[in-house]
């Protein structure tokens, strides 16, 4: 009998980059700085609670919204840090990592015939999520080495069937910063309009230059965002994937409406662990813009005398550099014959862009304890 055949409904996807190279780093025994997650634990006072709710029973299903202690933590954080203030019951939901999230708050607006301008190098879900609602994503490219926003250009972009406009900042893989400017820009730019902004803000605290411009700092923007943070990235906690969505009552109407059956809710003891530590250690993440800083200048120290160009790193725990003092391979091939014949895996910057553009960059995370960076930085010297 022959199998059965199966249109696909995401033709030219394959297997994401940061899977492909983690798996490369993994079969070559390399120093794996592609994939963006830190190689040391998160506070030991967190894990203790979250094994102290497991034991204490809350391992049944958690509300559809998030449990009620996490939502309180996240509004006040969120209040302290941007004035912006959170319903807790009809603006707050918490999310199965930050991926989850933007796939619900984009499958909720983009019906088909629906355009959405991104920005690239652009994350690689966005896209496809686009793609699966029947979208079209109009691609605005960031070109190097600053990666800032034309405004002209996304003015021109935007049209009648404009629904959404994605924005990344603190951007990966980039690191640029969005500034108070770009907000003000972009305000003027969908007021009197029904364009609904999704800011996918996850590295908000990792930030080294200036202030994080959230979505939510801005009355004008907030009314018409969903704006998406990571614990994972917050908390040095990737592999929990638990993250959160706020948004205005009627837009998290809709995002609930899908996140009820594409996830329904989250793993409930991690949640309550997380809301007591935050209620703990409020200034927990308001420390990360500076441990990462110092992981990010010991990493530039490191390829000091090295043939590696480095770009700007103004956010996030990621650094771009050329390699064209090394050789003229294209990124891809660049990152893989990096990772087997010299042993440090990295991501190639082309994987981030819809068109394949190469600006001849890869990317590095710098979210590593010294000892890596620093065993990392021996073997890139010496290429």
């Amino acid at each position: 009998m022959a199998a059965a055949q199966l249109p696909s409904r995401l033709p030219s996807v394959g297997t994401t980059i940061f899977t492909v190279m983690s798996r490369l780093a993994s079969e070559h025994g390399a120093i794996n700085l592609s994939q963006g997650f830190p190689d040391f634990s998160p506070s030991s006072s967190l894990l203790e609670r979250v094994t102290h709710h497991m034991q204490n029973g809350a391992n049944q299903y958690p509300p559809m919204a998030g449990v009620a202690p996490l939502r309180e933590a996240i509004a006040e954080k969120v209040e302290r840090l941007y004035g912006a203030r959170y319903d807790v019951e009809s603006e707050v939901t918490v999310t199965a990592g930050a991926t989850q999230a933007l796939f619900t708050a984009i499958a909720a607006c983009v019906r088909p015939g629906d355009e959405v301008i991104v920005f690239a190098p652009v994350y690689d879900s966005y896209l496809p999520a686009i793609t699966l609602q029947g979208g079209t994503a109009k691609v605005i490219n960031l070109a190097p080495p600053a990666f800032r926003p034309d405004w002209q250009e996304v003015a021109a972009a935007v049209n009648a069937r404009t629904r959404m406009i994605i924005l990344n900042t603190p951007h990966n893989p980039t690191g640029t910063v969005w500034t108070a400017e770009d907000m003000a820009a972009l305000a003027r730019l969908v007021r009197d309009t029904d364009i609904v902004l999704l800011g996918d803000e996850v590295y908000e605290h990792i930030f080294y230059t200036g202030r994080h411009e959230s979505l939510a700092r801005t009355a004008e923007l907030r009314e018409r965002s969903f704006v998406v943070s990571s614990f994972g990235k917050t908390y040095h906690i990737t592999g929990w994937k638990i993250a959160y969505c706020l948004a205005p009552a009627a837009l998290t109407a809709e995002f609930r409406k899908v996140h009820q059956f594409n996830v329904f809710t989250v793993h409930h003891p991690s949640q309550l662990g997380l809301a007591d530590f935050m209620r703990a250690d409020p200034g927990f993440a308001d420390g990360l813009a500076s441990f990462y800083r110092a992981k990010r200048d010991f990493f530039r120290q490191q390829l000091e005398g090295s043939r590696f160009e480095l770009l700007p790193c103004d956010g996030t725990y990621f650094q771009l550099a050329r390699y064209d003092r090394i050789n003229d391979m294209p990124d891809t091939e660049f990152a893989r014959w990096l990772t087997i014949e010299k042993g440090v895996a990295v991501i190639p910057v082309s994987a981030f862009m819809p068109d394949g553009t190469d600006h001849g960059l890869v990317r590095f995370c710098f979210a590593k304890n010294e000892a890596t960076l620093s065993a990392a930085g021996e073997k890139l010297r010496a290429v």
